[in-house]
């Protein structure tokens, strides 16, 4: 039995999953705020309560926004700012009396689509959420790879590729810089585009464009050329089978046609094999993935 943990600011998700990858229990709480002994109690009664209902013992895996340091084993870029700086996997896997494998959101959502997800049977895989922020995740064979900076798939911090003359230097972006991938292609990044005040949710303007308005189709349009431009870059240097799209963007129905048809404008290849597909289980890929960080 594998059990996954999915580690968030606001909640916590566990669930456990046979070899067959089907569902054989679950359990979610409130993510104790500013509390990392707290939050490490949380996890471990998860994992217990399972067991018990399963009668199970189950490897673990957890996904988080921020990342474990390869160079310190402490957690850092983390949106819960009590677990920054802290031994995570070592404190849980010690509460826990087993080791604990740990991942970021991007890479346990790959791997969950790579799996048995839209992308299942893939040898190559690019794992896209598309929300607050533009995150990505590679997997190749099964195997997540995370990089000698632990960092492998972070498309949303490279600048847009090909930019107008109208959107140079770009937005800025928290990570210091203007113009990344992240400014034009998160939630945000299309609501800034529509409209100046930027309140309008993404999919009220998905639902104006495909009702005729035109602002908001010129704002999906653009949208979409954004992310062929993006992800061509991404098939230049990985060329993965499959892109898979998650996040509250990826909802968008025009988003698959429109960036197919504007892609091979921008791929070094004379065609492009690659499929891009949406997530089959969404926003529970998190917690699937963590599960199958230990593989079968």
């Amino acid at each position: 039995m594998r059990i996954g943990i999915d580690l968030g600011g606001t909640k916590i998700e566990a669930l456990a999953l046979d070899d067959a990858g089907v569902e054989l229990g679950r359990r979610r709480s409130a993510t104790p705020q500013g509390d990392y002994d707290g939050t490490i109690r949380a996890m471990v009664e998860h994992v217990t309560a399972l067991e018990s209902e399963t009668g199970h013992r189950g490897s673990i895996g957890v996904c988080m926004p921020g990342a474990e340091s390869l160079a310190t084993g402490l957690i850092k870029n983390a949106n819960s700012v009590c677990l920054i700086g802290r031994p995570l996997a070592s404190d849980l896997a010690a509460a826990l009396e087993r080791p604990v494998r740990l991942a970021n959101d991007a890479n346990c959502f790959t791997l969950s689509e790579a799996t048995d997800g839209a992308a299942a049977g893939a040898d190559m895989v690019f794992g896209v959420i598309l929300g607050t922020g533009v995150g990505g995740g590679c997997v190749v064979d099964g195997r997540i790879l995370a990089g000698v900076n632990g960092i492998c798939g972070e498309w949303g911090h490279n600048p847009l590729p090909w930019p107008t003359d109208d959107e140079r230097p770009g937005p800025p972006c928290y990570c210091g810089r203007e113009g990344c991938v992240e400014t034009f292609l998160s939630g945000s990044g299309l609501a800034r585009d529509y409209a100046r005040d930027g309140n309008t949710e993404p999919s009220e303007i998905a639902r104006r464009a495909a009702a005729g308005e035109p602002a908001a189709k010129a704002a999906v349009e653009r949208y979409c050329d954004r992310l062929a431009r993006a992800l061509s870059t991404v098939i230049n240097i990985f060329d993965p089978d499959v892109i898979v799209l998650g996040g509250g963007m990826s909802n968008i129905d025009a988003l698959y046609g429109e960036v197919l048809g504007r892609w091979g404008s921008y791929v070094f290849s004379d065609r492009v094999d690659t499929r891009l597909v949406a997530a089959k289980y969404g926003d529970a890929s998190g917690v699937r993935g963590a599960a199958w960080l230990w593989p079968r």
